[in-house]
Parts: C-alpha cells; sequence; structure tokens
C-alpha cells in the first residue's frame, strides 16, 4: 500500500517526517532530511518488528507498504541541495528574495506559490527526462 509522509522543517531547524493517514503513525527527525528519512525508515522497521514479536497479524495498511514524500520548501532545498534556490525562483517566476524566505520557513506561503513551484519543478523533471547525452 502507498501511503503519503510528510516532511517538514521545524521550529527548531531540524526535520520531522511522519504518516498522517496511517493509523499506526510512523515518525522519524534529523538535522536534515536525509538524516529524519533513516530515522523515519528504522521506525517503520521497528514498527513491524514490533508486530512480529508480539506474533500479531500486520494490519492492512501496513502490509507490503510504500512511501510518497511530500515536502514543504525548506524540505525540499535542504534534501535536493544542488538546486539553486535564486535560478530556480527565476525559473518559477517567483522572486528570489521571496524564495528563499520560503525556504527559510521564515515566510507564509500560499497555495498559489506552492502550485508555481510544484508546476517549476515538473516543467524542469520532464525536461531532464528528455535529455540524451553523446
Amino acid at each position: 500500500m502507498k501511503t503519503i509522509a510528510l516532511i517538514e522543517k521545524g521550529k527548531d531547524g531540524s526535520f520531522g517526517i511522519f504518516t498522517p493517514d496511517l493509523q499506526n503513525t510512523i515518525v522519524g527527525d534529523g538535522v536534515t532530511v536525509s538524516k529524519a528519512k533513516v530515522d523515519f525508515y528504522n521506525s517503520v522497521r521497528e514498527v513491524l518488528a514490533a508486530y512480529a514479536e508480539m506474533e500479531k497479524q500486520l494490519p492492512a495498511e501496513l502490509q507490503d507498504i510504500e512511501f510518497e514524500f511530500r515536502y514543504d520548501i525548506a524540505s525540499l532545498f535542504d534534501y535536493y541541495k544542488f538546486i539553486n534556490v535564486s535560478k530556480f525562483a527565476e525559473e518559477a517566476g517567483i522572486n528570489s528574495s521571496l524564495m528563499r524566505q520560503y525556504k527559510s520557513g521564515n515566510q507564509y506561503i500560499s497555495e498559489n506559490q506552492v502550485l508555481k513551484i510544484e508546476e517549476a519543478l515538473h516543467k524542469i523533471a520532464r525536461e531532464f527526462a528528455e535529455i540524451k547525452l553523446v
């Protein structure tokens, strides 16, 4: 089963991951998104091991579980450090100073701005998918 795992930057600067749609909430945290993902997958293993150890049947929601990670803006730029925030802002049609504020988590981001960012990411991904090297 595929479920959503949300990644968000906390007020303390750390990153957290949680599964809002599961009865058996799974969480992870770390100083970077990569470390939070490691902790998250450790939590997944621990939950599965606990059911096995107690010889309880694994709930349907945890059987063959896969995750669709969703990022807030700060988490996205932390995990994909190679993205130049200012250049990306230009591509997305967003003021680069405002994008840096979104990245730092110091500025509220509207749903319209989120959609612009997603559209720019998807456009770039399609362009990358079409690249052929010689």
